[in-house]
């Protein structure tokens, strides 16, 4: 749970830090070409490292529909509509409103995905829910309210592909990640560049760089963590992300401070706060299967054997077979059981 804890954390410091810069350019950049230069900057990000492993033919039809669900919502629509809602909200207040996604992520995950939520998930999602409507509810202009609907609709559709490419291990995160940058990225950039005009050299530059950093490395880390923690606690914890970005666009870009934009942040914190204790214990039953995800011989449910004798963390697809026991545990790859 540490490790995952620890990926989702920087992949939330990544994608935080992003939003604001994100939001300078989409004054200027069609939300077309915007949305395309940032996922195709994750495309090349991931590239090498996509290069050095070659995804199993069989594995990839057992996943495609679920890659095309990520690459489609995730990749295309959900990014478009963020850049949309960026031109229509202050940056600090865009970040904020991205802690939807953790409110998305956890209904979703429980209610189709059969994800164990408990008490502390639920009620810190509940609380950043109420955040977002301190932000964007009575008092806000129609133009922050327009804003505020389509970044909610990104993270509907982020939270969908939260949800499935966590529970995609047919193939390994920076696969993933580079589908979702090369397919999508480069339909929006088609499309944007179609409609409107290119935008300075230095301005692509920079959406490639913000992309390659606070969505290629950011995502390709979130679902490592989401395969050790489960979709809903990875996505809290992700929650931090909007904050850091609404602290730097205060701080760096000199937006003003609005008190109900801090009372929502104090009220959110408290919220993500409360998942670091939401781990149960009951009597389950895993059932025979086989998987492809990153490993470590001696922690729970790998103790296969190498014929070289190789040791360290490492991936490979390998079989489990059937197992009954209890102990400690959270929805990861190996937990995804109903209750």
């Amino acid at each position: 749970m540490r490790r995952g804890v620890l990926r989702c954390g920087l992949a939330a410091l990544l994608f935080g830090a992003s939003t604001p810069f994100a939001a300078q350019l989409a004054k200027d950049t069609s939300a077309f070409t915007l949305a395309g230069l940032l996922y195709l900057g994750a495309a090349l990000a991931v590239l090498p490292s996509s290069l050095r492993t070659r995804p199993d033919g069989a594995s990839v039809r057992r996943g495609a529909g679920r890659l095309l669900t990520a690459v489609v919502l995730g990749g295309a629509v959900g990014p478009l509509l963020l850049a949309f809602g960026l031109q229509h909200a202050t940056a600090a207040t865009a970040s904020l409103l991205l802690n939807l996604e953790l409110v998305f992520t956890v209904v979703i995950a429980a209610v189709f995905f059969r994800e164990h939520i408990g008490r502390h998930v639920a009620v810190g999602g509940g609380l950043v829910a109420v955040a977002s409507v301190l932000i964007s509810g009575p008092g806000a202009t129609a133009d922050l309210r327009l804003g505020a609907a389509l970044i909610a609709a990104a993270c509907l559709c982020w939270a969908v592909d939260n949800s499935v490419t966590a529970d995609l291990d047919e193939l390994v995160p920076s696969h993933i990640t580079f589908a979702k940058g090369l397919v999508a990225g480069g339909a929006n950039t088609i499309i944007g560049l179609t409609l409107a005009d290119t935008p300075p050299l230095a301005d692509v530059g920079a959406a490639l760089l913000i992309g390659a950093l606070g969505y290629g490395i950011s995502i390709t880390l979130w679902v490592a963590g989401a395969r050790d923690l489960g979709a809903a606690r990875a996505q809290v914890v992700f929650a931090s992300a909007p904050f850091l970005g609404a602290v730097m666009a205060w701080t760096v870009f000199g937006e003003p401070l609005v008190p109900m934009v801090l009372a929502a942040l104090v009220v959110a914190l408290i919220g993500v706060a409360l998942v670091s204790r939401s781990d149960h214990t009951h009597g389950h039953v895993h059932e025979a299967v086989e998987h492809d995800h990153e490993h470590e011989h001696g922690e729970g449910h790998h103790d296969h054997q190498h014929d070289d004798g190789f040791t360290g963390r490492h991936q490979h697809p390998h079989a489990h077979q059937r197992v009954a026991h209890e102990h400690p545990h959270v929805p990861d790859l190996h937990h995804r059981h109903t209750h």
